[in-house]
């Protein structure tokens, strides 16, 4: 990528579950417009009002950050894991699992990648934070609850850039989440 690439939430359209059960917005996929079984990665963010099962998506690895409400608890395949706020959860996509709410709803930013293909780091921030942006990597930096600056460009609460290779600067008073995704295979 050789420029800054800005993602405005406002305009994301709201796409229903693979299992129905909820929402979701695309902030990014590769290949773009891959629909939700042929990405190698997808960064959405879902609107999560009830418990329920997840969507299963196979051969997939996922990270849950819980970017607003309480949390929730999750059964990944007979694993217990808590989603807490700003803190990444990673299970398999493959799994059967199911979310329990702790304290109504939660927004969830969901990174989703291709097992032995891709690899991802989820890396949630708050103040000044400078990254390195390898050439065989891409770098999303999301803002997650108020404005942020990423690579120069300004963001609104869930906008999005995607970064340049070199370093980038990220600087926030609330919180921004850094993914970081590369090609393994």
């Amino acid at each position: 990528m050789t420029g800054v690439r800005v993602l405005r939430a406002a305009g994301r359209p709201a796409v229903p579950w693979k299992n129905g059960g909820g929402v979701t917005r695309e902030i990014a996929a590769l290949p773009e417009d891959a629909g939700t079984d042929g990405f190698d990665w997808r960064v959405s963010l879902a609107d999560v009002h009830q418990d329920g099962p997840f969507s299963a998506f196979p051969g997939t690895e996922r990270v849950l950050t819980v970017v607003d409400g309480a949390g929730m608890d999750l059964d990944a395949g007979g694993r217990r894991l808590r989603a807490a706020p700003y803190s990444p959860c990673p299970f398999p996509g493959d799994v059967p699992t199911y979310g329990r709410l702790l304290a109504g709803p939660v927004v969830n930013l969901n990174v989703m990648h291709r097992r032995g293909a891709v690899a991802a780091d989820v890396t949630v921030v708050r103040g000044g934070y400078a990254v390195a942006v390898p050439a065989d990597a891409t770098v999303l930096v999301v803002a997650l609850d108020g404005p942020a600056r990423a690579a120069g460009a300004e963001l609104g609460r869930y906008d999005a850039v995607l970064c340049p290779a070199g370093r980038a600067e990220v600087s926030t008073e609330g919180y921004a989440a850094v993914v970081t995704l590369r090609r393994t295979g």
